[in-house]
């Protein structure tokens, strides 16, 4: 069997030293807010290239302190608007209506299965007051154009950088850097994943990742003294210690991913699979591999490879914006027809990548795609 992802054998690959940590975190008898939240966020900081990082709870609870701390500040209020892509995780769309705001989602580029670019200025309207680039599937989705979008009317700019740890911009600046704030999920699965749920904040604003802080701290600065109404969304000392550990393999395990994902784009020909259009190795850190299967076809390639002992997925079977929880929000009402973000969940489905993969078993998955026919 080739796993779609073991997380068995991904922390196996550095398990003496995460061992080491855990063990020290426990006999340490401090668990939350201690010395190795301090230690990760400075070494997160400096890998990103910002000046602040702000551990929290998981991805969705970093996105959605970033607004509130904007609304905080009068910057943003309910019903303002908030472009974001209408292909994507859930989250996204989540992280912006949990604080009353209103999406309004942009549909993606068929060839790089990110936002179009040429789309989202027509979608500004004078309620709009932030962007959010979404790294989907760890491709780099930033263009320099919609650093200038921003600028030009005054919005903010929101990485979604949950599934890109390591991506770089074609400057080689490090996707989470790029953008007024950034997001990042420590989801187990994720290129940098720790052994339960974490998340984190990255900007250059000292003031912003202040009041995140004090947000996911029930919005208290200074015990007992509340002067905003928060949350509890901490990064917890363990967590902290095993993503520190992974942190300084990160590009190497990437490299792995970065190796596996070459194999595809070279030997992959099957008319019925659209391979996205290929950024160089920097650019992509291959959180996923999606490909798109024509003609109906994708569910039974993906039960005859289940069949053959390869285990594929797909991302994401259902649009955010044709779940049943959004289907009377005003905002989609009557319901939006997106077309290619529909036709992108009937078709895609994502390859084994994993740094615990090695060029054996992709050759494998690439001799079961190529062989399959109708």
């Amino acid at each position: 069997m080739i796993p779609f992802l073991s997380l068995k054998d991904v922390t196996g690959l550095h398990s003496k030293e995460i061992n080491e940590a855990v063990s020290r975190v426990v006999n340490s008898g401090w668990y939350l807010q201690g010395r190795e939240n301090c230690l990760f966020e400075r070494h997160y900081a400096d890998f990103i290239g910002t000046r602040c990082c702000v551990g929290c709870g998981n991805g969705l609870d970093a996105l959605s302190l970033i607004f509130r701390a904007y609304m905080e500040w009068g910057e943003m209020s309910e019903g303002d608007e908030v472009i974001v892509p209408a292909n994507t995780f859930i989250a996204t769309v989540l992280a912006v209506t949990d604080n009353r705001l209103s999406p309004v989602l942009v549909e993606p580029d068929a060839a790089t299965l990110e936002m179009d670019v040429e789309r989202i200025e027509s979608a500004i309207t004078e309620r709009t007051r932030a962007v959010i680039v979404v790294h989907l599937y760890g491709r780099n989705a930033y263009d320099d154009r919609i650093g200038d979008i921003c600028r030009r009317h005054g919005l903010r700019l929101i990485e979604d950088n949950a599934q890109a740890h390591g991506c770089r911009h074609t400057d080689g600046r490090r996707t989470g850097s790029l953008g007024d704030a950034a997001a990042h999920s420590f989801y187990p699965g994720k290129n940098l994943g720790a052994l339960g749920d974490g998340g984190a904040v990255t900007t250059d604003d000292e003031r912003l990742a202040d009041t995140i802080r004090t947000l996911a701290n029930y919005g208290s600065a200074r015990k007992y003294v509340f002067d905003s109404k928060g949350r509890n969304s901490r990064l917890d000392e363990i967590q902290a210690a095993v993503l520190d550990v992974k942190l300084r393999y990160l590009e190497e395990d990437n490299q792995r991913r970065q190796d596996i994902a070459r194999y595809y784009y070279e030997h992959i020909e099957n008319p019925l699979v659209t391979l996205p259009r290929r950024l160089d190795d920097e650019q992509n850190v291959y959180h996923i591999f999606p490909v798109m299967v024509g003609n109906g076809e994708r569910d039974s390639m993906r039960e005859l490879m289940k069949e053959k002992g390869v285990e594929a997925m797909c991302h994401y079977p259902v649009p955010p914006h044709l779940q049943r929880c959004y289907e009377s929000e005003a905002w989609n009402s009557p319901r939006l027809h997106l077309p290619l973000t529909e036709r992108m969940a009937e078709e895609e489905l994502s390859l084994p990548v994993s740094p615990a993969m090695t060029l054996d078993e992709a050759a494998e998955v690439v001799r079961l795609v190529n062989e399959y026919r109708c």
